[in-house]
């Protein structure tokens, strides 16, 4: 799979998705070309099941603080989730998923930081844009009609993931013994359609592989697969929208150096057309992105 010729195949059996433009990423006031500044999205967990603990806060000044050395450290907007989508994780309530959620993005859209809310549920959605949240990281579809309207009337940036039951805490598979592309893009493009009609003109797609799947419990086929999802990330270009991919870990191949892991798939992503990084690990993540873009001015 990362060979020249293995990578030199793929790109030519889809040229016509490797050169396909994508519209910019607009976030609040901001908007970036990704294809020339590659937008970091740091990751902040409220959630103590967070299976990263390197990202969990414990308190509201915790999630505070972090959120603003990842801002400090590069990140172009900073997620934060207050529900962990591991599939033994605690659910966490409406009500208590915004008391921990809206001090925290108040303090930071005070400090002028862009924040992303993290959430399938319209009632959080509507508490997180109203204190600043500027994108909204949809981990689910039961309610989206709901929250498009809400994403429009607050002009909130809105990143679809790719979930196929109603939230991303309902356990599903993903196509393993096939090529899942066609139907990822279907699933996409239909809700793309939805957001749009809905008024939502700001969109991007993730394609999911940060989250827990009922046939990757094995790591060395997750990672396999997170791989394959990576380097194929570019067939989504004829969506015309940015795609964000969360940077895989892979505790099994890297052990006690996991946490330059998420620099070593930043450089996978960036080739296929990757435009938002989701990371736990800033710094590492836009050193990596640094240097790719001065050796390819």
């Amino acid at each position: 799979m990362l060979t020249f010729s293995a990578l030199t195949a793929l790109a030519n059996a889809h040229r016509d998705e490797l050169d396909q433009p994508v519209s910019p990423l607009r976030v609040g006031s901001k908007t970036y070309d990704t294809d020339i500044t590659p937008v970091i999205m740091g990751t902040v967990n409220l959630s103590r099941d967070s299976t990263y603990r390197e990202s969990v806060a414990v308190s509201r000044d915790s999630a505070i603080r972090k959120a603003r050395v990842m801002a400090a450290q590069g990140a172009h907007f900073v997620d934060i989730g207050a529900e962990s989508s591991t599939a033994k994780a605690a659910r966490v309530g409406v009500d208590d998923q915004i008391a921990a959620l809206v001090p925290v993005i108040e303090q930071l859209t005070a400090d002028g930081i862009a924040v992303s809310a993290e959430t399938y549920e319209p009632a959080v959605v509507r508490a997180c844009l109203k204190a600043g949240a500027r994108v909204l990281n949809l981990t689910g579809n039961a309610h989206q009609a709901e929250i498009f309207e809400l994403a429009a009337e607050f002009q909130a940036t809105v990143i679809i993931c790719y979930v196929k039951g109603d939230n991303v805490r309902q356990i599903t598979d993903v196509t393993l013994d096939a090529d899942p592309f066609p139907g990822i893009r279907d699933h996409f493009a239909a809700r793309i359609e939805l957001a749009r009609a809905a008024g939502v003109d700001r969109i991007a797609v993730d394609p999911g592989m940060g989250f827990y799947y009922g046939n990757l419990v094995t790591p060395a086929v997750r990672v396999q697969h997170q791989t394959h999802v990576l380097l194929n990330g570019f067939r989504l270009r004829s969506l015309g929208v940015p795609i964000c991919n969360a940077m895989p870990h892979a505790f099994d191949l890297f052990e006690d150096q996991f946490r330059t892991a998420e620099g070593f798939f930043a450089v996978l992503a960036t080739l296929s057309g990757t435009g938002i990084f989701r990371t736990h690990e800033v710094p590492h993540v836009a050193a990596v992105l640094g240097a790719m873009h001065r050796l390819n001015p």
